[in-house]
């Protein structure tokens, strides 16, 4: 064994490489590696220094807390009312369900009550597992799964094996969070073939009443109908409740039962108690390795596309990390994008910006068109609002809102000025659905459903701009750089623009439609403003400030609108000692640049510093910013993974597909292969040997 074990270590790449092609389960494949790449760990957890991690499913987002059993919060994506700050829509968080309630003896265990304390989360299986002794008594291992093939469904497992006999008391609760209003709590037994189905849910209203919100919960046990013990029911309050059953265990016994349950709104159903009731019955009648099965293969196909890096296993986790929750807050089919914050919480308000479109979306792009599909059809569907937009602020063609929720309508705060001035989303957009046609070459969709919003945000900026002796102006919006506000030529939202104008001339001439020859004139004539010395400057009353993130770095990449190698370095200069504390994903792009410059170690340094300061306990979940309290930041997220997609991996979203440009690596890493890319699932590797 001794010499098998000494094999595996000298060939590690050779021997991974064929597991991960014969496309071996994950058990076998980690073999081939370091497990700890695929897991996020926490020991002893404590509430005053703890940020959760998220299990989810492009759906259900359920936090972590710092307790043996319970989680902290559930969020339900695409359902939005009209509660908190800003009299705008936010996204709701659901019933608590996935919650157990256990006595050994007893007595309630707590957090107090335990020891050997460890939470676990296995992002190659998408769960999460918390384990604890609970004094000689018992060990209890408590795993929590979005389960990935049910959007709206969810699996709690419980393991308690006993150390010597005892009688425990286990409930599944559920509880309503503050903001729902009028909760009706009920119960039922339903006869099946497997034996009872006991049946715990709750119904409420959103705070305006908008929408009706329901959950509902069911055991599954593994004895046979005639000796699964006996549910009761319990009414703790008005919005809390609970049915309980109770076993007796001897010593050295181990008892596993599950909680499948169930939630969904009225935005994505008419009937949504009976509904949930419905999903959960659908689950708690498979059987737990059946559903479990099927998630683990559900998440096995997704990290067919992974980004691996050998020689830094530290780094490698955290890119793991950040892939991870991607692809845990969106999903195919769905047609819901991304809030800055995914399914973590209700940051931002849930709300869509332009870190969808431009930060977050490509990095899907590249890995699984098929669920970036997802979020371009979010924007496509909501054109006709787009349009109205442009229409009330005395423009042509579509203006997408700077915020948006379910409506498509514009969800900024009033007392943010991004709402009415921040036009370069309306540019994002545009892009991100061109680079959609660059990767799959699907003409029809082109023609049917891209082309329209291409058009209109086409002809947006024609009417936006404003003509003088010198070329097109766009004034008086807000920059890329926030801190810029109601500016005139902000440089990202000009070279937006350009590329927006481009795309639509381009996709016109595809599918045989005659491009506007305005479009051709603006872009060819809209300003890039310049200081003296060359430097592209930012706007135009831009005199050498701090700047909150990048702005006319952005212009040589995702743009592409600046080639020249001396003109990047030059602007790369001026504006990265000018970067102030802001979000993640501006350090992100300057390694980016810097890489493709041919300064891998000077690029690796800004690719560090773009995401570790950030990095929260207990699992590194990212801030916004250094410093910052509001995990998980997965715009952040996107923009750290571009740097290496299209960075250090030298991946470029062309017209004529994806292809590789060339690179180097980072001293410390001997390898990055890029696995399952585009539409054809194709391989890219680099390395240093």
């Amino acid at each position: 064994m001794k010499t098998i074990t000494s094999w595996m270590r000298k060939n590690f790449g050779l021997l991974a490489g064929i597991l991960l092609s014969i496309n071996l389960p994950y058990a076998l494949y980690a073999q081939a590696e370091n497990p700890w790449i695929w897991q996020l760990q926490a020991d002893q957890p404590e509430s005053s220094h703890y940020y959760g991690i998220t299990v989810a499913n492009g759906v259900l987002g359920i936090v972590s807390a710092a307790d043996p059993l319970s989680v902290k919060e559930i969020v339900l994506n695409g359902a939005y009312d009209q509660y908190g700050r800003g009299r705008v829509s936010n996204l709701l968080k659901t019933f608590s369900f996935a919650n157990v309630d256990l006595t050994i003896n007893g007595q309630q265990v707590t957090a107090q009550q335990i020891s050997h304390f460890h939470q676990t989360l296995d992002m190659y299986r998408a769960v999460f597992t918390s384990s604890f002794d609970v004094g000689n008594q018992a060990h209890v291992t408590c795993s929590w799964r979005a389960l990935r093939q049910l959007p709206y469904n969810m699996l709690v497992t419980v393991d308690i094996q006993a150390k010597q006999p005892i009688t425990i008391s286990a409930a599944s609760v559920i509880e309503a969070p503050d903001m729902l209003r009028h909760v009706q709590q009920f119960y039922e037994d339903i006869a099946s073939p497997r034996g009872p189905l006991h049946v715990l849910f709750s119904t409420a209203s959103s705070p305006t009443g908008k929408l009706s919100v329901a959950a509902a919960t069911c055991f599954l046990f593994d004895e046979a109908r005639d000796q699964q013990p006996q549910v009761t029911h319990e009414m703790w309050d008005n919005n809390r409740h609970l049915m309980r059953f109770s076993k007796s265990l001897q010593s050295g016994e181990t008892y596993t039962f599950s909680i499948a349950g169930a939630t969904i709104s009225s935005a994505q159903s008419a009937d949504p108690a009976n509904e949930a009731e419905r999903l959960t019955i659908f689950e708690a009648l498979q059987s737990r390795k059946e559903l479990i099965d099927a998630h683990n293969k559900a998440w096995q196909q997704l990290w067919q596309s992974d980004i691996r890096i050998e020689g830094d296993d530290t780094t490698q986790r955290d890119i793991h990390s950040m892939l991870y929750h991607l692809y845990s807050f969106v999903r195919e089919g769905s047609g819901y994008s991304l809030s800055p914050m995914g399914l973590s919480g209700l940051g931002y308000n849930g709300h869509v910006f332009w870190d969808a479109d431009l930060w977050m979306y490509p990095v899907l792009l590249q890995l699984h068109p098929e669920i970036a599909r997802s979020l371009i059809e979010y924007r496509i569907h909501r054109l006709p609002q787009a349009i109205a937009n442009a229409y009330a602020h005395g423009y042509q063609g579509a203006m997408y809102p700077w915020e948006s929720a379910a409506s498509g309508e514009e969800e900024t705060p009033v007392w943010a000025l991004s709402g009415p001035f921040e036009h370069h989303i309306t540019a994002c957009v545009a892009i991100a659905i061109w680079q959609y046609f660059c990767v799959t070459h699907d003409t029809a969709w082109l023609r049917n459903e891209a082309y329209p919003v291409l058009k209109a945000t086409a002809d947006f900026w024609v009417s936006r701009v404003q003509k003088t002796t010198d070329g097109y102006h766009i004034r008086n919006v807000v920059a890329a750089d926030e801190w810029a506000e109601n500016v005139d030529d902000d440089a990202f939202t000009n070279g937006a623009a350009i590329e927006n104008l481009r795309d639509a001339i381009r996709a016109a001439q595809i599918i045989g439609a005659e491009p506007d020859p305005h479009w051709q004139e603006v872009a060819d004539h809209i300003v890039i403003l310049h200081f003296p010395d060359g430097v592209i400057r930012e706007h135009a009353t831009y005199h050498g400030e701090q700047i909150k993130q990048a702005d006319v770095n952005l212009l040589a990449y995702p743009l592409g609108l600046i080639r020249d190698t001396l003109q990047i370095k030059k602007d790369l200069g001026y504006y990265e000692p000018r970067i102030g504390a802001g979000p993640a994903m501006s350090y992100a792009m300057l390694g980016l640049l810097y890489e493709r410059l041919g300064y891998p170690d000077k690029a690796y340094a800004l690719f560090k510093r773009g995401y570790v300061p950030n990095e929260l306990p207990p699992f590194g979940v990212l801030a916004e910013t250094a410093g910052g309290t509001n995990p998980y930041f997965a715009t952040g997220a996107g923009g750290i993974l571009q740097c290496v997609l299209n960075g250090f991996g030298g991946l470029q979203i062309t017209e004529n597909g994806i292809m590789q440009l060339k690179t180097r690596l980072p001293a410390r890493w001997k390898s990055l292969t890029i696995t399952g890319v585009g539409m054809d699932k194709k391989n890219f590797t680099i390395s240093n040997k």
